[in-house]
């Protein structure tokens, strides 16, 4: 099974604590997801925040408004530094989303780092060159644009 990565940076004009009460925060996903993929966390009574072990439950329509039920594990959590999550159920063979929070010149450095595998062989690896590495850079892309504004707002 190949694996992939998809990696951003992205600087945030606030305090690492402030970053941390806000990712940390699994009701704010849908905040930073784009509107066409109808992104809706169905898990009932989620805390304020990650904790180790903690199991997410989401619906997201990312192709041709198809619904896909896809569940994810908080896999570790470093307070208030980084957090970890891993696909349980979902459209990928594999999937490992790390996030990191650094503290930098008064600002902090947000590092998301994921590693990813399609099945299906070489039609997988097709369908990553075609697809799904454009859809994950623009769902990115997108999310960085909605966090800086956020937190220009803010």
């Amino acid at each position: 099974m190949k694996k992939y990565q998809l990696y951003r940076e992205t600087i945030l004009p606030i305090t690492l604590l402030e970053a941390w009460d806000f990712f940390s925060n699994p009701s704010n996903l849908s905040k930073i997801t784009p509107k066409e993929m109808e992104f809706k966390v169905v898990t009932p009574n989620l805390p304020q925040h990650i904790h180790n072990g903690l199991i997410i439950e989401y619906v997201v329509r990312p192709l041709a408004g198809v619904p896909l039920k896809w569940v994810s594990q908080i896999s570790s959590v470093n307070a208030p530094y980084s957090f970890a999550d891993e696909q349980l159920k979902g459209p990928y063979a594999y999937w490992h989303h790390e996030h990191t929070f650094e503290e930098k010149d008064g600002k902090v450095l947000m590092k998301d780092k994921v590693t990813y595998a399609i099945s299906f062989g070489w039609l997988g690896r097709l369908a990553n060159t075609l697809i799904v590495r454009k859809k994950l850079a623009h769902i990115f892309d997108y999310r960085t644009t909605q966090i800086l504004n956020i937190f220009k707002a803010g």
